[in-house]
């Protein structure tokens, strides 16, 4: 099989990388793979991944939820529950980021429909896109969403949204830049960029190292840190404007992390460990297990 080595950062393209750790793909092929780490942006990356069309086989197991939607496990479950809470905050940062109550919507990455669902029935006339067939065919059949391939996001026309979102999405594409240049272009002029991803900087990855479930291998491409994140945003004359805490992430990882390192033995350490990350994230948000950056063009 063939893997993609990066000779210089995915990031920021500097050369100034070296290894940093290595980590197991715990949720499908138990297979390691190597993080490095940039010394000019600080962010990571997973070195030696499959490229795109090679990588569609780490994504099949039962246990990938935002595919599935499987509520099998208590982590599961406990996500499932969560998730009404999350979709109201969301909600609320979609409307406060865009500046209305209802326009046009752009879900990438739309995984089973929810979050569409979700915002189509406030009113919104909503797109989705996602990579995975079956994950389509789970929106169809759960919410009766037409998503479509995510290769249809260079067939759209500019400026045609008030808001763009990618939930968990940016960490798992090839195509960083590519994609970014595009998602600019679709943006209506005041429209808002909303994108959430894991923070390798956060209290519960220092907790657990190597075990953090949210290196995610070799699913997640890149690992992200709050200055990494403006560095590539500004690369596409994108800037933050403000960073939210997804502060119920610093549960749900630490379970999986703990699942991880004692095959879930330690689920009352987990719990502590994610309280002690989620106090961290409500007082400084670049702690935040999960942040999601709010963005505009300028």
């Amino acid at each position: 099989m063939s893997s993609i080595h990066y000779q210089q950062c995915p990031v920021c393209g500097s050369g100034k990388i070296g290894k940093s750790l290595t980590a197991r793909d715990y949720t499908v092929s138990k297979e390691t793979f190597d993080i490095w780490e940039c010394a000019a942006c600080t962010g990571r990356f997973t070195q030696d991944v499959p490229p795109q069309h090679e990588i569609g086989r780490y994504y099949k197991s039962e246990e990938y939820i935002s595919h599935t939607e499987t509520h099998e496990g208590l982590i599961n479950r406990m996500y499932h529950s969560v998730r009404k809470i999350t979709m109201r905050s969301k909600q609320n940062w979609v409307k406060t980021a865009a500046g209305v109550k209802q326009g046009r919507l752009l879900d990438i990455g739309s995984g089973t429909g929810a979050f569409l669902h979700h915002m189509k029935l406030l009113g919104w006339d909503v797109t989705g896109l996602e990579p995975d067939a079956d994950a389509r065919e789970n929106a169809r059949n759960l919410y009766k969403l037409d998503t479509q391939s995510v290769e249809e996001l260079f067939s759209l026309a500019p400026a045609q949204f008030d808001c763009i979102t990618m939930w968990h999405v940016l960490e798992h594409v090839h195509d960083l830049h590519k994609y970014l240049a595009q998602i600019r272009t679709l943006l209506k002029p005041g429209g808002a960029l909303l994108i959430a991803v894991p923070n390798y900087t956060s209290t519960d990855a220092r907790i657990y190292g190597a075990e953090w479930a949210a290196y995610d291998v070799p699913r997640h491409l890149y690992h992200f840190s709050p200055r990494s994140m403006d560095i590539l945003l500004q690369r596409h004359e994108l800037k933050i404007v403000q960073k939210h805490p997804m502060v119920f992430d610093a549960f749900y990882v630490s379970l999986l992390s703990e699942k991880n390192s004692k095959g879930g033995s330690g689920m009352a350490a987990g719990g502590w460990n994610g309280l002690r990350s989620y106090w961290k994230a409500w007082r400084h948000v670049d702690k935040c297990s999960s942040i999601v950056y709010e963005i505009k063009a300028y």
